[in-house]
């Protein structure tokens, strides 16, 4: 009898349903397009930390560049000799970028705070070609050339001169990382993916092999299988690495102990890439290692995040602040008009359920027949309210909007020409001052569909109990009153 009369009901009052229906519909769909949305910019901010920062890396121990003592200035010299004026010559400078070093044991000893899972030490390098032909002189970089960052092309390539006489001669700057090959799943290379050739292989510690970036392998016209030359020593390219997303963190990947005899810095390393056993102990043992090893900077994920601007960091405040509220506002909205109407419509239909209580329904029985046809309600404004939402989701998907991730240079402090958001790690300079565009999804999932068809229900109680409520309160003198 409750499914027939409810059926019945439904079909017969299909205007006022349907009114009640998409009053939820249009909230849950709101709360939908807004998650998924909100979702999507999580996505778009971990691709940034990762492109910056390496998978699963949680925080970064370096010590701050010191600052130059007067008169050195900081900028690279090259000699040349004498005897080979006006001969090609070429000269590597490579150079410990962007730090003071630490000594490795510093590893161990971030190791073993409490609350590391796991660290790993790396080496940041640049290095300085110099290939030509010179007459008696000494080669400086000139002031205000960039420093000596490589900045997607020959326009960001430091100039030169020879000082006292002539040159003809061309400068290629570009970066170098010592990476631990034994832990390979941590680190800046983890955010590149391997798409010619092969990885580095845990035997590798100490071989003369290298991995290129996919941008600076295409510009040098570089395969899995060719060489590069290094202040006179020759590596082999056994791969080539594409990142995720942004920029790579070097130009060139070497093993560690390679980059260290390079640079002249043997047992030396200018970052400790760290993962915690529980994200939530991150600041914890942020705390124990600045406590415990001094002289230090430890940078998190959650730094880096802001010092993140631009397009992407105002719309994600805008999801996570202005669209939470407009859909609490909107969900409030759609409940209380829900139960207003089903009140409404309660009240219209005295006669007929005071008729029923004068042929012994009990009040329980109306108040459930009630609040069946308004839960059924809030289902089918669910569904709407769900198709409606994955709608919307899929549209911001198709079009996928660009967002502009804007990296700062404000993390932390120390370094030479700011850290940028890669307070850390290599490509320091690469980072700070760039930006990152983003494609915009809005992924659905399966909690948030959960959570929809969650609203749905508690809208069609919540309607249900207004209504339960009013139906509770007639008499059959109320059905007599209403024939009169």
């Amino acid at each position: 009898m409750f499914f027939t009369y409810l059926r019945r009901e439904l079909r017969r009052r299909r205007k006022a349903a349907l009114v009640v229906a998409s009053g939820l519909a249009l909230g849950i769909a709101l709360v939908i397009v807004v998650n998924s949305v909100s979702a999507g910019m999580n996505q778009a901010q971990d691709k940034v930390l990762q492109s910056l920062y390496g998978l699963g890396t949680d925080m970064t121990v370096t010590k701050a560049a010191a600052a130059p003592k007067a008169g050195e200035g900081g900028r690279p010299r090259f000699e040349f000799g004498a005897k080979d004026d006006g001969k090609e010559q070429s000269s590597d400078r490579v150079m410990v970028q962007g730090f003071q070093t630490l000594a490795a044991p510093t590893v161990d000893k971030v190791a073993s705070q409490k609350g590391v899972a796991d660290a790993v030490g790396g080496l940041s390098l640049q290095v300085m070609k110099v290939d030509g032909q010179f007459k008696r002189g000494q080669f400086k970089q000139d002031p205000g050339s960039g420093g000596a960052t490589r900045q997607g092309g020959p326009g960001g390539e430091p100039r030169g001169r020879v000082e006292g006489g002539g040159a003809s001669f061309d400068v290629n700057s570009y970066s170098v990382y010592g990476t631990d090959v034994t832990k390979a799943g941590l680190g800046p290379l983890t955010s590149s993916k391997i798409t010619e050739g092969r990885a580095f292989k845990t035997s590798e510690a100490d071989a003369r092999v290298a991995v290129a970036d996919a941008s600076y392998a295409k510009e040098k016209k570089l395969a899995p299988g060719d060489s590069v030359k290094i202040k006179g020593v020759t590596y082999e390219v056994v791969g080539i690495a594409t990142p995720d997303s942004g920029d790579a963190a070097a130009d060139l990947y070497l093993p560690l102990k390679q980059a260290q005899t390079l640079a002249g810095a043997n047992g030396k390393i200018t970052t400790v890439y760290v993962k915690a056993t529980d994200s939530q102990q991150i600041s914890a043992v942020k705390r124990s290692i600045q406590k415990n090893i001094s002289g230090t900077t430890v940078t998190t994920s959650a730094d880096l995040a802001d010092t993140v601007s631009g397009s992407l960091s105002t719309a994600s405040d805008l999801a996570a602040n202005v669209g939470r509220w407009l859909s609490i506002a909107v969900l409030v909205a759609a409940f209380l008009v829900a139960g207003l109407l089903t009140s409404s419509a309660v009240s219209r239909r005295v006669r007929e359920f005071g008729t029923l209580k004068a042929l012994g329904w009990k009040s329980g029985r109306v108040t459930r027949q009630v609040v069946g046809e308004a839960v059924v309600n809030g289902l089918v404004g669910g569904a709407l309210g769900i198709a409606v939402g994955l709608a919307g989701a899929y549209a911001v998907t198709a079009i996928s909007p660009t967002l502009t991730a804007e990296l700062g240079s404000g993390a932390g402090g120390g370094a030479r020409g700011g850290p940028g958001v890669v307070m850390g790690g290599p490509g320091i300079s690469q980072a700070a001052g760039k930006s990152l565009d983003i494609a915009l999804s809005a992924p659905v999932s399966a909690t948030t569909i959960t959570l929809a068809v969650g609203l749905a229900v508690a809208g069609g109680l919540i309607a249900g109990g207004f209504g339960g409520w009013r139906a509770s309160r007639l008499r059959p003198a109320d059905a007599l009153r209403r024939v009169e």
